[in-house]
């Protein structure tokens, strides 16, 4: 089954996480904005940008940082291939090439995503934007779920999860590195109001206060979203996942080769290096090279993988 049902399920499950994480940071970035000290408007804005990694192609289209425009642009604007739209539409698109293998619950919650997404407009956004990142978080967590639910346990289900927990360590990577950055300069209770916002858009302050109830610093936060074992959006975590689902691909005699093992090696190497990571590598101007580190690690195990399994004819990637 490798080659183009791969790719197009390793890339399911790629968009829907970066759909889910899109409307985390986003609906985060609204909560932020009312417990900081006043900052210009397209400041705020921009800061959004960045920790999409989209900042070049925003650019490329608008002058200035507003927030129409860029909720138009990272939410509904489908000329923009990492809109939030625009990865439900692609995840829709590669899962009807596959309907006939997958369960239909998969493909009538897709399918009704993706319709939903295009009756929105900004003024729909605007006018409650909590409720509406809400409703992209739920929609997400359904499709999760049936995934998780009816799906079995072979090939298409470790592809969509192989997908799922790259593009995971990928998104908390760069939400790291996006805060760093803006912290430089900033004073001790500007650093604590970003970081808090980061565990909170991915449902982490709670679990990251049982582990660390007397010490809130941003070194703690960045242990937690970095190396912590068991919480399932860090990128150690993920990366353990990742290697696991990777390993118990179930493939035949002229499937198995060089790329695959590369590819299993490559995964094993970066959890080992996230198993072993001192603190001191978590703090400081250490902490920017070791992220950096990561999402090259991410980026280049992506291209592996592609070369491993993947050919990219029909597939929307």
């Amino acid at each position: 089954m490798l080659n183009r049902n791969a790719e197009a399920l390793f890339w399911i499950g790629r968009y829907i996480e970066r759909a889910e994480n899109h409307a985390r940071l986003i609906d985060v970035h609204y909560h932020i904005q009312q417990e900081e000290d006043f900052q210009a408007e397209g400041h705020k804005w921009s800061r959004l940008i960045d920790a999409l990694g989209v900042r070049n192609e925003y650019l490329q289209q608008f002058e200035g940082f507003c927030e129409q425009d860029v909720l138009s642009f990272i939410t509904l604007d489908l000329g923009n291939s990492n809109s939030l739209f625009s990865c439900v539409h692609q995840a829709r698109n590669n899962l009807r090439t596959l309907r006939q293998h997958l369960p239909s619950e998969l493909w009538d919650i897709i399918n009704s995503f993706n319709l939903w997404l295009g009756e929105q407009s900004v003024a729909d956004i605007l006018s409650g934007p909590h409720q509406f990142y809400q409703q992209v978080k739920e929609r997400a967590a359904m499709f999760l779920g049936a995934e998780q639910s009816v799906m079995l346990r072979g090939n298409e289900w470790r592809f969509i999860e192989s997908g799922r927990f790259l593009e995971r360590a990928e998104n908390t990577t760069r939400i790291l590195q996006a805060v760093t950055v803006s912290c430089k300069s900033k004073d001790i209770n500007a650093i604590y109001t970003q970081l808090q916002a980061v565990l909170k858009s991915v449902s982490g302050y709670q679990a990251f206060r049982r582990y660390y109830a007397d010490a809130m610093s941003p070194e703690s936060i960045l242990e937690f979203l970095i190396v912590n074992a068991y919480f399932p959006r860090s990128i150690r975590f993920s990366f353990h996942k990742l290697e696991e689902h990777l390993a118990k691909l179930q493939l035949d005699s002229s499937e198995k080769g060089s790329g695959h093992e590369r590819v299993i090696r490559q995964a094993g190497k970066i959890k080992a290096e996230l198993d072993y990571m001192e603190k001191e590598e978590m703090s400081g101007d250490l902490v920017e090279d070791v992220l950096q580190s990561l999402m090259g690690s991410c980026q280049k195990l992506g291209r592996t993988m592609e070369g491993a399994f993947f050919r990219r004819e029909g597939v929307s990637a």
